[in-house]
């Protein structure tokens, strides 16, 4: 796994012996095992890694007014009971909501309005609420809605 995997060298003096994976994978799902032997004293901990994914189709970048699908996978293993995915999560007009029973959300024609922070979150059976945020950039025109700029000669226009 190198060199996604570090230690903190600096804390383990203190006792912390956190291991670090930045970029996870999906392929890093698993129990995970520390043992530390201090004179004659074996310490262990496990600790499983569960891994959510969110997926683009078509990829990044993505283009406004065609078809997008986002999609949600988890390596939980109860049985999904919803999907819920939360657009620009702060109270306000630009924040939406859309929960259903499948793991994809299609957005028909994706507008410049879409872009921003999605929060995708699935329930599970055993009562296991997951999530993952990502920003979403939609490549397209964010001009005036009226065409027609005006201004002053010798000036700059935008």
């Amino acid at each position: 796994m190198k060199p996604r995997v570090s230690l903190q060298d600096s804390a383990l003096r203190n006792g912390n012996f956190s291991l670090r994976i930045a970029p996870v994978r999906s392929e890093d799902v698993g129990l995970y095992e520390a043992q530390v032997k201090y004179k004659t004293e074996v310490h262990s901990c496990h600790v499983e890694l569960g891994v959510i994914t969110v997926t683009l189709s078509p990829p990044s970048p993505v283009i406004e007014n065609e078809l997008l699908l986002m999609s949600c996978n988890s390596s939980h293993q109860a049985s999904l009971v919803e999907t819920c995915w939360f657009h620009n999560e702060r109270p306000g007009p630009t924040s939406r909501t859309f929960c259903s029973l499948s793991r994809a959300l299609s957005i028909l024609h994706p507008a410049m309005s879409d872009a921003g922070s999605w929060t995708c979150q699935l329930r599970y059976s055993d009562k296991e609420i997951i999530s993952a945020t990502f920003n979403l950039q939609i490549l397209g025109f964010d001009g005036p809605t009226n065409p027609v700029v005006y201004a002053a000669a010798g000036s700059a226009a935008d």
